[in-house]
Order: structure tokens, then sequence, then C-alpha cells
């Protein structure tokens, strides 16, 4: 969960369904026209030129999505940040414009405050609570985080819904449909329609999810009980302060990322974090089959002492241990010297990416050649024992090519896919920013 910048709080901005239903009309609209200008400007370029010319158009239909869902806010913005996190979903000039929503932040008023509170538990905060801080302390899209005191003066962070969220989700998300299929029209560099419907049933249902904080209370308790490695600490929901659109738990002290590393830590200290990280991702993935799936580096916390911190369970997934055997496979077969295409290509089939009637030929020298400087970015951490983080390139960026060719033969998105990525990916970018030395030898991806 995003810090709290320092701006005047104020509340979410109230949007009508008509009015909601005018700015996709007019994100639609502008896509058709700037898709028309990029045709008919494409009949005069060189071969480079259109390279280039595909590139902007690209970010400026990122650009036209990003400001339809600024507007909107609440579970659009939300949505907006789920799928600029989706690895090879959307081209890279639409995922980093997307990407900007990580940093729209809109913290509710002090009566508003008040408000949801009587709503949910008809109660002021100070009946609730020893102690109350109105002014939150972090916020996201959702909701808002503040501090308070139990009556029985134990610490706890409780978390708030921005009103109207939840009655949000259905209209926002079939918006977001017709946005994406608009623009899929205008880009063959988008996934097939069908793609796109699977990945936004999922980001609604996961969105849902993420607005009822009884999920992630019990997301806590689960994950508080299962992920037991040494080191790890996550906060204890608190029942009878929590409901659908409020979350009590447990206040952890510590710091984030960036004022940990403000107080220049060791290499060694780095490292023991570095580690911790990783191997709290490897055993929740291959061994619990359950990734806490938002990467953002406000949800972790670097405690004295040389613990590490968990926050924010409301983007949970549960994978199917055949998708993460599959992938296990396909890593595996990637750091085969030679690479061994034959189980490549089955652990492809067993995910449903692709046809199993997909050639050989086609497997190996059309479809692999396109996503080769995804799978050498993926496994590069463990073609060695330690691995240093600080010389990990950055995410690899697919050209128009790539991913038009990619488009082709790649007939389904794993349900589970989005979520494993988007947690590597987190994952990989907290070790890059602290420079960590890990050891990345495990029981699941072997190098032979």
């Amino acid at each position: 969960m995003a810090k709290k910048d320092s701006g005047k709080v104020s509340e979410l901005p109230s949007t009508g369904r008509l009015s909601r239903s005018a700015i996709a009309g007019v994100a639609v609209a502008r896509a058709g026209l700037a898709h028309l200008g990029h045709k008919a400007q494409s009949l005069t370029r060189s071969a480079d030129q259109q390279a280039q010319a595909r590139t902007a158009h690209e970010a400026e239909l990122g650009r036209i999505l990003f400001a339809a869902l600024n507007q909107l806010k609440g579970t659009a913005l939300k949505a907006s940040q789920l799928l600029s996190m989706e690895l090879g979903f959307l081209p890279e000039g639409v995922r980093r414009e997307l990407a900007r929503a990580h940093y729209q932040v809109t913290p509710l008023n002090r009566a508003l405050v008040v408000k949801v509170l009587r709503q949910e538990f008809g109660q002021d905060p100070h009946t609730l609570f020893q102690h109350f801080e109105p002014q939150a302390f972090a916020a996201a899209s959702l909701g808002q985080v503040h501090a308070a005191t139990l009556t029985n003066g134990e610490p706890v962070a409780v978390k708030l819904q921005y009103p109207g969220m939840a009655a949000s989700i259905g209209s926002d998300m079939r918006m977001l449909r017709s946005l994406l299929q608009t623009l899929g029209g205008h880009s063959d560099t988008l996934p097939k329609a069908d793609i796109i419907e699977r990945v936004m049933q999922d980001v609604e249902v996961k969105l849902a999810e993420e607005l009822d904080y009884l999920h992630e209370a019990q997301a806590l308790h689960w994950f508080g009980r299962h992920l037991s490695l040494p080191g790890l600490t996550i906060p204890r929901p608190i029942a009878d302060r929590s409901t659908r659109r409020v979350l009590t738990m447990q206040r952890l002290q510590g710091e984030h990322l960036n004022e940990w590393l403000q107080t220049l830590p060791s290499q060694q200290q780095r490292d023991h974090y570095g580690q911790l990280l990783f191997d709290t991702f490897m055993h929740c993935a291959f061994g619990l089959h359950r990734l806490q799936a938002d990467p953002h580096p406000g949800n972790f916390l670097f405690i004295p002492g040389g613990q590490l911190g968990l926050l924010d369970f409301g983007c949970t997934r549960a994978l199917e241990p055949a998708f993460c055997q599959s992938v296990a496979t396909l890593w595996s077969a990637l750091l085969s010297s030679p690479p061994d295409t034959q189980r490549m290509q089955r652990a492809y089939v067993d995910m449903g990416t692709i046809d199993p009637t997909l050639s050989v030929h086609d497997f190996c020298y059309q479809l692999m050649p396109a996503l080769a400087h995804l799978h050498a970015w993926q496994c590069l951490p463990f073609s060695q024992a330690v691995y240093d983080f600080a010389q990990y390139p950055p995410y690899p960026k697919s050209t128009p090519e790539q991913q038009r060719q990619a488009v082709q033969f790649l007939q389904h998105v794993p349900p589970d896919l989005p979520y494993f990525d988007r947690a590597y990916l987190g994952l990989t970018q907290l070790l890059k920013t602290l420079g960590a030395h890990v050891r990345t030898t495990n029981p699941w991806i072997r190098r032979t």
C-alpha cells in the first residue's frame, strides 16, 4: 500500500452511471481516431519508421485507456494497476501507461472516516478504540489505513474501504471490457478477444475478493498458520473490529524498503532480507501453492532484529499444483544444457497455453524465438548457485513483431499465470533494489 502524499485530504469524486459511460465512450472515440491517423500515416513510412510509429501508437492507446480509468477512479483505477502487471498480456507501451495508476491516491476526509466506522459498527472511533488517528498514514486505490490503539492498549492498523467501491465493480468492468476489445480492434499486438475476456473475468473476481476485508482477514490467518519460515512476521487480524469494509490488524513496527535503505544497511543485512524474500516466494509458490500476489514494496516491513513483516493480503491466489509443476518443468528444461525443447513444449501443453497439435517446428522456430528474451530473463537468477540481483537486468520489452508472433500461437492464459508472473516480477524488483546476493538453489527448479 502506497504512502499517503502530503496533499490536501479530500473525498473521492462522485461519478454517476451516465457520466461514467460517457467517459468510456469518449475513450473509444479517441482510440478510433488515433487508429485512423496511425493507419493513414503508415502508408508513407519506411519499415524503421513504421516500427517506431507502432510503439508510439501503443503508448497513445495506453494514455487514452489510462485517462479514462483515472477519471473513473476506484475499482477502475485498481484494475489499471492489475493490468499493468499482466506480463505479456498487453503491449509494453500500453502497460507502461497503465502503471501510472500506482501513483494515484485520493484519501478520505475525516467526516467520511467517522461515517464509515458508524455504518459498520454503529459507534464512533473514540468508543471503538482507546485512540484513533483520524489522518491516514497510508492510502491506495481502494482504501486507506489509520493508526489506532485497542482498549487493552495494543497498537493496531485500521484499514477503511472507500465508499461505493463494491457497487462500481460491475459497471466499471463492463466498460473496461468494451475499451479493451475496441483497442484490440485497433492493434494487432493485443491478445485475442477470448483471452481478453478470460483475463477480465479473473480481474473482476479478484477485485471482488479484495473489496471483502473479511476475506483478507481469513488470508492473514491462513498465512499466519502456514507460512512459518523463520524470520517472518504476519500481523494478526482483530475479528471483533473487522467487517467487509473495515479490517483491523496488529500494527507492526518497522521501516518500509526505501526508509530502511536510507539507514545504509550492510551487504550482509541486504543479503539476509533478500534471502528471506526469495525463500518466501519459492516456498509459497511451489510448497504451499498460494501466493501473496501484490508485489508493491510498501507491503513489506523491515523490522529491527532481522524480522520481515508481510502486509496486505487482500490479493492472494491459491495456485493449482499442476500449474506449479508445469512452471518448474519449463524453467528446469530451459536451464538444461542444451535446453530440453520436448519438456518445454509438454509444459506449455500441460498449462493449456498452446494447442496440443502445434507442430514441433512451429514451437521451436516460431513461438520459442518470440519468447526467448522473456525466458532468459526469468531463468537468469537460477543459472548460478548464488546470484547478485544488483546485476539483474530490467524486465525485457517485447518488440511488436515478437508480440504478434506470440499472440499468434498462445491460445490461452492459465488463470494462475498472471498472479505468478506479477509476484515474481515484484520479487525480482525488490531484490534488485536491495542489491542482494541470494542462494537460488532450491528443491523445485533444477539445472541439469
